[in-house]
């Protein structure tokens, strides 16, 4: 069968906490990304794709789905319900919520996860995927990370990225030779912590001589969390050189699986997008880590815009950047149009196709795009000149002259000549969470904040504590603040 006749095979690649800026075909000439920097070449590269979430679970789910985090009730990062051990026991959070992988499926596809899941009850294949190597957590260790094989639970002794990646070319062997398509989705952990004394030694000393401009030196956010690292010195190049290694272990293991493609012959016929859960500050506005190395919570493009390629020669363009506005909604209803899949209840997804990119077509228009985000109680609109951040339960509201300001450094909430800016954003925010939220997980109405998610959200809870409680401020020195604090405005 030819390759224009066939279903083309699809290969996801998914990052863990990778900022946009970590990537060397993203303008950054420190970090070594010589494979992403191959899939920008031989695709197209985008310039401002944002999560739906900036922390790990909701975004993944919000991808799966294509639904918003107030509609399929993944709000945090899920602490508990990952596996039955100990004081945990599986909870399947996306149960009756179908999955792009779910249609694939359905439309012939044979599905293969290798990597993390953390969507909940790691032990059992869900969304039909029927290879399962799964991560049993979110986040471990390099080494002796918990895994599981045909369905049982061990430690992984190897350095987990290349464990993820030899599952993903087990899976790629078993389809040698077959006419049926595959959808695979190759899930790592890297580059999430931890960074110290974790990675390849040699990585980690080929950036001995790094000056890590990229990584702004500036003193801690008055928000920062007091579980963040916050190194300066040699600690601080410890941490960098170990998030550095672990981009660039990766980006290799990324080169093992294109190669795969080529060499047995099925790179023609295959799309490969690659992107991260969530984005990343590594030194950023005075912060280490995403949305919750804050709190309250915070929305800044570091944590919110992801690094992401599309490469699929001969299809779409080749070495080409998309300059508009594009989201993690947006991938679903991108594979639906390309593939003709019937989608379960389209009017509940916000995200507007890219398949034109597939067919080598530009998108006008996408400058106009408004994106929004979600993390619990914190909501967020954006466009390519203003940002507006509403926070319901905990701390100010921002607005943000991203224009003038790209750095989020100035909040001009309180400036009585941008109200006519914050009521059509507010009110335009408002519509979008009661078009495509669900009253009964709205995020509005759970205590979210950042320490992880426990349960159920909403009365499918039955009553029981979804939400962990917050992690403690810290003050400009690093000091963990009173119980109480309430921040400044900024």
């Amino acid at each position: 069968m030819s390759h224009e006749s066939r279903l083309p095979d699809i290969v996801v690649i998914l990052t863990d906490d990778q900022g946009c800026w970590a990537m060397g075909c993203a303008g950054n000439p420190e970090i070594r990304t010589p494979n992403l920097d191959r899939l920008a070449t031989t695709g197209v590269r985008f310039e401002s794709f944002f999560c739906a979430s900036p922390v790990c679970s909701p975004a993944r789910a919000s991808l799966l789905t294509g639904r918003i985090p107030s509609s399929h009730g993944i709000h945090d990062w899920l602490r508990k319900g990952n596996i039955d051990h100990d004081d945990d026991r599986g909870i399947e959070y996306l149960r009756g919520m179908p999955g792009y992988t779910d249609v694939l499926a359905q439309r012939g596809y044979v599905c293969g996860l290798s990597g993390k899941w953390h969507l909940g009850d790691s032990l059992r294949p869900q969304k039909g995927f029927t290879y399962w190597y799964a991560h049993q957590t979110g986040g471990s260790n390099y080494h002796g990370a918990p895994m599981i094989r045909d369905g049982v639970p061990y430690e992984e002794p190897r350095y987990v990225t290349d464990a993820i990646t030899d599952g993903a070319l087990e899976f790629l062997e078993e389809r040698r030779g077959e006419d049926r398509p595959f959808y695979l989705s190759v899930h790592y952990t890297a580059p999430h912590s931890p960074w110290v004394n974790q990675h390849p030694p040699d990585i980690v000393d080929s950036y001995d001589a790094c000056a890590f401009t990229s990584c702004p030196d500036v003193p801690p956010h008055p928000w920062q969390i007091a579980s963040a690292p916050r190194g300066t010195g040699s600690e601080r190049r410890e941490i960098l050189k170990g998030y550095f290694a672990a981009v660039t272990a990766m980006d290799a293991n990324v080169g093992r699986i294109v190669d795969w493609l080529e060499e047995h012959d099925r790179r023609g016929n295959a799309i490969v997008f690659f992107l991260s859960d969530n984005g990343m500050n590594m030194g950023h506005h005075g912060l280490y880590g995403k949305g919750n190395a804050t709190f309250p919570l915070n929305m800044y493009d570091t944590s919110v815009k992801v690094p992401a390629i599309l490469s699929a020669p001969g299809r779409a363009r080749q070495g080409a950047v998309e300059e508009g506005l594009y989201s993690q909604y947006d991938f679903l209803p991108t594979l639906a149009d390309y593939l003709d899949l019937a989608v379960p209840q389209p009017h509940r997804l916000p995200g507007r196709s890219f398949a034109p990119i597939l067919r080598g077509q530009g998108l006008p228009g996408r400058e106009d795009v408004v994106v929004f985000d979600e993390y619990g109680p914190v909501r967020m609109i954006r466009d390519r000149s203003w940002k507006y951040v509403h926070r319901y339960p905990y701390g100010p509201h921002e607005l943000c002259q991203l224009a003038e300001d790209p750095n989020e450094e100035h909040n001009l909430i309180r400036d009585p000549a941008c109200r006519a800016v914050v009521e059509p954003m507010k009110a335009r925010l408002d519509a979008f969470f009661v078009e495509y939220g669900d009253p009964a997980r709205d995020g509005v109405r759970e205590p979210v904040r950042g320490s992880g998610q426990l349960d159920l959200a909403g009365p499918a809870g039955e009553g029981r504590e979804a939400h962990a409680g917050p992690l403690p401020y810290v003050d400009g020195q690093g000091r963990p603040r009173e119980e109480g604090y309430q921040p400044p405005e900024r």
